[in-house]
């Protein structure tokens, strides 16, 4: 699959222009653990971000996010719980981070 078979998806930089390359995520322990953001995009006004710590690297994997911007306030990372909505930013992840030619 191209990058042109999802037009629609256009890339932002919400997440690197308020930290930079790499974000800090804590769990529910208060545990924090740096990603580096890999990709971001906006689809259909819906803002998503693709990122990585050393752990999901050495298992090439990434994880995916929506990004909640509200006015004034700091980006919210929100889980995607909808299987359509996940496949769909995965292979746009996949089309971003493989691009064939």
């Amino acid at each position: 699959m191209s990058a042109n078979a999802f037009p629609n998806a256009v890339e932002v930089r919400v997440l690197r222009d308020l930290y930079g390359n790499d974000i800090v995520l804590f769990d529910e322990q208060g545990e924090s653990t740096v990603h580096r953001i890999v990709t971001e995009f906006e689809l259909d006004a819906q803002v998503y971000a693709a990122l990585q710590s050393e752990a999901l690297r050495k298992e090439q994997e990434v994880a995916l996010f929506k990004v909640n911007v509200k006015p004034g306030e700091e980006p919210e990372l929100e889980t995607i719980e909808d299987d359509d909505e996940w496949e769909t930013v995965s292979e746009i992840v996949d089309d971003r981070m493989f691009p064939s030619n």
